[in-house]
């Protein structure tokens, strides 16, 4: 029997709240710093208070942005950044559910061997790579395009180990039951795998869109162009001006935009997200 102890209570919730105003704060000073003017920045003290320009702010970003800072308006940039990681989160899924597939139901030589080969990419992150990459992706004129902001990013070593373990939880029974049918290989994964799978593919797919929507080392190399600029490219741009103050407040309104599009999908997804990760028994 659980004791119901008062001040347990009472130091778990305090607990909670402080995490939480922690986590908050930051974004509160943003919101309230994108409806300020720029003057207010002068002293260098940060308001706590709502100012009377967030309408005139954000209309900015969204109409114009910040064309000295070469960042254009950030709707064309919040695009880009959607596509991109869209793209990334959907190529990840589907080329490492393929890849899970194969290494557990099917047969060939040095299986275990591909499969550890996949796993040991994880050391290899696109900074270390990041080169050779750039080499690839320039020879076959991708650079200022979706291909390069995206292809390079689609493998995912973390995602097939993901899969493969869930595969192995599967009974074979299921294998054997939709054989006898006369279900193939691919039907099988269609029917049945995919069906099971809704849940690892969306947890999946939440984390693998906002790593995707926070890219900003490889758009900034192999992007030049401004019409393929990332809404990170474009908050950097901002807030690095040459010879004069950031204008801080379209900065920070240009923050709470690109904020919004992963919450959405976190929100919208957040059953889905929180069953993949707590879920055992499928």
């Amino acid at each position: 029997m659980v004791e119901n102890r008062p001040f347990l209570n009472f130091l778990a919730h305090l607990v909670l709240i402080l995490g939480v105003t922690i986590v908050v704060f930051p974004v509160y000073v943003a919101f309230i710093a994108s409806s300020h003017g720029p003057n207010d920045f002068l002293s260098g003290v940060v308001p706590l208070t709502p100012g009377s320009h967030i309408i005139e702010n954000y209309s900015t970003m969204l109409s114009s942005g910040m064309t000295s800072s070469g960042a254009p308006p950030i709707g064309p940039m919040m695009i880009n950044s959607l596509i991109m990681a869209v793209g990334v989160a959907v190529g990840k899924i589907a080329i490492s559910i393929l890849s899970a597939f194969a290494i557990v139901y099917f047969r060939f030589p040095f299986r275990t061997l591909a499969f550890w080969m996949i796993f040991i990419t994880l050391m290899l992150p696109v900074e270390v790579r990041i080169v050779p990459t750039y080499k690839v992706v320039a020879d076959l004129g991708m650079l200022n395009n979706y291909g390069g902001l995206i292809i390079p990013l689609i493998a995912s070593a973390t995602a097939t180990f993901l899969f493969r373990q869930f595969f192995l939880t599967v009974p074979d029974e299921l294998m054997e039951a939709a054989r006898v049918d006369g279900a193939g290989p691919m039907k099988f994964f269609r029917d049945i795998l995919l069906p099971l799978s809704i849940t690892n593919i969306a947890a999946l797919f939440i984390i693998l869109f906002v790593l995707g929507w926070n890219q900003y080392l490889w758009p900034l190399i192999i992007t030049t162009d401004q019409s393929f600029y990332t809404v990170v490219m474009g908050i950097q741009r901002m807030a690095a001006v040459a010879d004069a103050e950031p204008r801080w407040n379209l900065v920070m309104a240009a923050v709470i935009l690109a904020a919004l599009p992963p919450i959405l999908v976190i929100v919208a997804m957040q059953r889905l997200f929180v069953k993949g990760l707590v879920e055992t028994e499928k």
